[in-house]
C-alpha cells in the first residue's frame, strides 16, 4: 500500500474556503462600478473602457501600506486599512493631474480567513467609491509556509487619466511661486516601523492603552486614515492652477518635494508656518530622534505640499476655504543649484 495521497487543502490550501470568501468581495466590487466597466469579478482581466477625457494619458502607480498592517492586526481592526491603500494610492496619481479610473487589490494571508478579508476589502471598495474607482479585479493569494497564522500582507494597483495638455509634473514651478501643505491625519502609511518600535518596544505600550499626551489610545492614533485629497485638488488640476504637487510618503518632506521641482530651483520652508499633531513630538521626544530623520521618515503633519503661482494663491486659498481644507503657506520656491528642501 502506497503512502496517503495528498490534496492542496492538506497542505494548507483550502479552495473551498476562498472561493466561499470571494463571494462577498464581487458583491463589494460591484458597489464601486460605474458605466467603463465591462467585466465581472472572476474573469481572467479586467475589461475597463475609457471615455470622457481629450487626449487621454494613462498614469498608474502601484503600493502598499507598509507594516500599519502590524497594528492593525494587533488591535484586531481591519476595515481601515484597505480605505488607507486606496487613498494612498490615489494620492500618488492625482499629483501628476490624474483622476482615477480603476484599481486592483493583492491580499495575501497564511490562512484566509473570511472576516478579516471581507473587512479590507470593505474599506477598499468604499475608498473606491468615494473617489468613483472601480475595484475591477485582484487576487487573493493563501500561503501557508510563507505568512505566520493570522498575517497577511495587501498591495494596490491603480489606474487612472490625465488630460495631456493638463499633466502635472513641476515644470511650470517658478522662483518665488508659492508652497502650501495640506493637514494630513496623522501618520499616514508612513514610518510605522519606527513608530512601532517606540511605542510598542522601548515604551511597552499595547495598542489600547492610552497615550495622555496625543489624547487617543496607541491604535486610535496610529490607524487614522490616509488622507484622500483627490476632491481637494481635481478642481483646481483643471483650472490650471497648480504648478507642482508632491504626496508626502516614504522619504516625508525631505525626499518627496524635490522630485517635483527642476533643476535651478528649491523649496524654502519655514518650519514653524504649521503645527503638526502632538504624535509627531510626542515620539520624536521619547525616541530621542534628530529633527532631520523626522523630516526625513514622517509626513511631519502634511500629507500633500503644492506649488502655486502667486497671481493664483488667492482664487486657491479661496477654494481650499470653503471646502473647510485645512492648509497652511508654509514657503516658496527659491533659486538654488540643487533641487533641495532648505528649512529656516
Amino acid at each position: 500500500m502506497g503512502p496517503k495521497p495528498l490534496t492542496y487543502a492538506g497542505a494548507g490550501v483550502d479552495i473551498d474556503r476562498a472561493n466561499h470568501a470571494k463571494k462577498k468581495i464581487k458583491s463589494l466590487a460591484r458597489s464601486t462600478y460605474n458605466s467603463g466597466v465591462l467585466s465581472e469579478i472572476g474573469s481572467f482581466g479586467g475589461l475597463f473602457r475609457l471615455s470622457g477625457v481629450k487626449d487621454p494619458v494613462l498614469v498608474s502607480s502601484m503600493d502598499g501600506v507598509g507594516t500599519k498592517i502590524k497594528v492593525a492586526i494587533a488591535a484586531g481592526v481591519h476595515d481601515t486599512i484597505g480605505h488607507d491603500l486606496v487613498s494612498h494610492c490615489v494620492n500618488d496619481i492625482l499629483v501628476q493631474g490624474a483622476r482615477p479610473l480603476f484599481f486592483l487589490d493583492y491580499f495575501a494571508m497564511g490562512k484566509i480567513d473570511p472576516a478579516v478579508l471581507a473587512a479590507v476589502v470593505e474599506g477598499i471598495a468604499r475608498g473606491c467609491r468615494e473617489n468613483d474607482c472601480a475595484l475591477i479585479g485582484g487576487e487573493t493569494a493563501e500561503m501557508p509556509d510563507l505568512y505566520a497564522l493570522g498575517d497577511y500582507d495587501l498591495a494596490g494597483c491603480i489606474v487612472g487619466a490625465a488630460q495631456r495638455s493638463r499633466i502635472v509634473d513641476g515644470s511650470r514651478i517658478r522662483r518665488n511661486d508659492l508652497v502650501y501643505g495640506l493637514q494630513s491625519w496623522g501618520l499616514h502609511t508612513n514610518g510605522y516601523s519606527l513608530a512601532r518600535k517606540i511605542l510598542f518596544e522601548r515604551l511597552g505600550l499595547k495598542p489600547e492603552d492610552r497615550v495622555p499626551e496625543v489624547g487617543m489610545t496607541v491604535a486610535e492614533v496610529l490607524l487614522q486614515r490616509h488622507r484622500c485629497y483627490f476632491r481637494d485638488f481635481y478642481p483646481l488640476v483643471e483650472r490650471r492652477l497648480l504648478h507642482g504637487m508632491a504626496h508626502i510618503t516614504g522619504g516625508g518632506l525631505t525626499e518627496n518635494i524635490p522630485r517635483v521641482v527642476p533643476k535651478g530651483l528649491a523649496v524654502r520652508i519655514s518650519n514653524y508656518s504649521w503645527k503638526p499633531d502632538p504624535i509627531f513630538a510626542f515620539l520624536q521626544q521619547q525616541g530621542n530622534i534628530h529633527e532631520e530623520e523626522m523630516y526625513r521618515t514622517f509626513n511631519m503633519g502634511l500629507g500633500m505640499v503644492v506649488v502655486v503661482g502667486r497671481k493664483d494663491a488667492r482664487e486657491v486659498e479661496r477654494f481650499w476655504k470653503k471646502r473647510k481644507t485645512g492648509f497652511a503657506r508654509i514657503g516658496e520656491a527659491v533659486a538654488s543649484r540643487r533641487s533641495e528642501v532648505i528649512y529656516g
